[in-house]
């Protein structure tokens, strides 16, 4: 199951407009198949993005999808520079259920 992190430096002043992008599409991801967890967090000048796929092709078909492209154009001037996604596989450890999404 592909984990996507997604982080995103804002400009200054415009976080709570990012938050708003996602918030307005979130329901949508969520909505989308094979989306385990769509999640977002906040620091003082950025977004960060948590997804858990059950696959590697719904994650293909989310990064294809209206959803993924209308948050990004909603973000894109509110961007202090360019995304960064990583495309990352679990390592489990210690107790399976605390280690893995």
């Amino acid at each position: 199951m592909p984990v996507v992190v997604a982080t995103l430096k804002t400009k200054p002043g415009q976080l709570d407009a990012a938050v708003e992008v996602f918030r307005a599409h979130s329901p949508a991801v969520h909505k989308e198949n094979g989306c385990l967890l769509y999640a977002v967090h906040t620091g003082p000048d950025r977004l960060v993005v948590v997804e858990n796929w059950s696959d590697a092709a719904t994650l293909d078909a989310h990064s294809r999808g209206a959803a993924l492209t209308a948050i990004a154009a909603g973000v894109s001037d509110l961007l202090a520079e360019p995304m960064d996604v990583a495309v990352l596989d679990a390592v489990p450890m210690g107790d399976p259920e605390k280690s893995t999404l």
